[in-house]
Formats: C-alpha cells, structure tokens, sequence
C-alpha cells in the first residue's frame, strides 16, 4: 500500500464543526506526513501537525520543511497561514511551573492557528500563592482560562474556585515516581470539589484549545442573537 493511501484526512471539519484539520504526527513515519502535506498543499488547504519532533521534521523533503512554521517547544506546525486574530485575548494559558510550558505551548499555538488571541501566564503553582495572586485581576478579566499543571495538580482547583470563567484543566505528565506520568494530576482534577471545572486528558494542550473556542464562539454566537433579538423587539 501507498503512503498516499494510508490516510483520510476530515476535509469536511471546517465547514462542520468550525475547527481546522489538524495531523497527531507521533506514530506517523516522515514518508506518510510528507504525503499528508502534499495532498493538503495541492488542495490550497491548511493544516496544523501536532506532536511533530525535531527528527521527523528533519526527515521530511526540503519543499515541506521550508513550507512548515515549525515550534520546537510545543512541537507543532502550521502549513499555510493561521486564521486573522479578532484582537483582544479572550482566553489565558496558566502553568503551574516551567516545566509545563510545552503543553501550554500546544494550546497556545492551536489558539493562535484558529485566529484566537489569549495570554501566557507561566510559573504561578501553589507551591508559591502569592505568584497566582498578583496576576487574579488579569484572570477574572477573561471568560476562559486553560490552566496546566503536573504533581498533584492543585492549581486548576485552586483557579476555578476564585474566578467565574470556565476553567479547563490540563493535567500534565510533570512530576515524580509517584505521579506516574500524570496520573495522578488527572485524578485530582476530576476528583476536585471546584464546581463546573473541565478536565481534558494527559498533556491534551491541544484539545483544551478546541474547548476554549468552542466555549468562546459559542458566547460570540449567544451575543450576536441577542443584540439582533434586542434590535427587533
């Protein structure tokens, strides 16, 4: 079989759902990517590759390096320009440390292929309150905060109980033996008394992004109906 056949990309997405195509490249081998991007460049279409290392990257033809914008952090990749941002962040990306940014990196970079503006807000863990505490305003101030966080993961908890946005929690793979990869963040954060806190799996910076702007087009949606209900009445 084929490269060109080991593959069948939802075309339909955008138009269905309104998120873009997006590739989980770990497990694919350069070959069956540098298939995927020609078939997506000779439709004229984008893509976001996620999950994409640095050795696969270099494996890839030169034509499909050069067309990538490749993040080496969050090891993901856009081919063909990102939606135009509507401006003013309406979402945040809080980590608990510095050792979650690669995931936080994920959303961040998957808002931003979506055309969504949101902020970074690193390194604010409980281990050190205060931290969280001078940035509070700049998070009530938002309608969605995507919070990552490995160890134990207090910190979405913690979050979800002081603002009144929605709080997607991110438990990350960060921690010591016992932390088993993440596993015990995720059952911390479904196991929190916070009321309305989401949970996406292990590392999922991508899809907490597609929550986010599900939840943020979603209130887009709502306000539009009713200023033109407001206007008719």
């Amino acid at each position: 079989m084929t490269a060109e056949r080991e593959f069948l990309l939802d075309e339909e997405r955008p138009r269905r759902i309104g998120l873009g195509e997006a590739v989980y490249c770990a497990g694919k081998s350069p070959a069956q990517i540098a298939a995927i991007l020609d078939h997506v460049a000779a439709r004229g279409d984008r893509l976001l590759l996620t999950r994409l290392d640095a050795a696969s990257l270099a494996a890839l033809p030169d034509q499909h390096r050069r067309a990538l914008d490749y993040d080496a952090v969050s090891r993901t990749a856009f081919l063909g320009r990102p939606r135009a941002s509507g401006g003013r962040a309406g979402v945040a990306v809080v980590t608990g440390g510095t050792s979650d940014v690669p995931v936080a990196r994920e959303a961040l970079r998957t808002l931003r292929f979506e055309g969504e503006a949101a902020l970074e807000i690193v390194d604010v863990g409980v281990a050190g309150l205060w931290r969280l505490l001078r940035r509070l305003d700049e998070l009530r101030a938002l309608p969605v905060l995507i919070v990552v966080a490995g160890m134990e993961a207090s910190l979405p908890g913690v979050v979800a109980g002081l603002v009144g946005g929605l709080v997607i929690a991110v438990p990350s793979s960060v921690g010591y033996g016992v932390a088993a990869g993440g596993r015990a963040a995720l059952h911390g954060v479904l196991a929190s008394c916070a009321p309305g806190l989401v949970v996406v799996n292990i590392d999922n910076g991508y899809g907490a992004a597609c929550a986010a702007i599900r939840a943020l087009r979603a209130a887009a949606a709502d306000q539009r109906e009713t200023t033109w209900t407001g206007a008719i009445s």
